[in-house]
């Protein structure tokens, strides 16, 4: 573990090193961003999309392999981001002796939602479609 001039260990930070952290945010924005465009493009030039016409675009080789990308970059995102949220404000000068308690409290349910939902996804995407629930 790392221990910075704040007194918070980085036990949790996903690369270890806060440049690196946040290259890993900078560049899954811009995945993300990407992906967001691509999706938008698709329904703006198909006008009416049937279930078909999505279903053979997303299922198409390109759109699973951009989509499981996305869903990489999806969890480092939302894994650095959560992160800083909590080293930020939940500190022992703003939230008492607890703080650190709380924080890994925090930080333990949001690395496991963030697991939960990249397998998930990865499933949704490259699963065969039996067993899946997607609400």
């Amino acid at each position: 573990m790392i221990k910075n001039n704040s007194g918070i260990k980085s036990a949790t930070g996903l690369t270890g090193l806060g440049t690196r952290d946040w290259v890993v945010q900078r560049i899954s924005a811009i995945i993300l961003a990407v992906y967001s465009v691509v999706l938008l493009g698709f329904f703006l030039t198909h006008g009416h999309v049937t279930f078909f016409e999505w279903h053979a675009f997303m299922t198409s080789l390109p759109m699973k392999l951009f989509s499981l990308v996305a869903v990489l970059a999806l969890a480092g995102h939302a894994w650095v981001g959560m992160w800083t949220i909590f080293t930020d404000y939940i500190t022992s000068g703003k939230m008492g002796e607890n703080a650190p308690r709380l924080r890994m409290v925090l930080q333990t349910l949001m690395i496991i939602a963030v697991l939960v939902y990249l397998f998930w996804g990865i499933m949704i995407f490259w699963g065969n479609g039996y067993g899946v629930i997607a609400v």
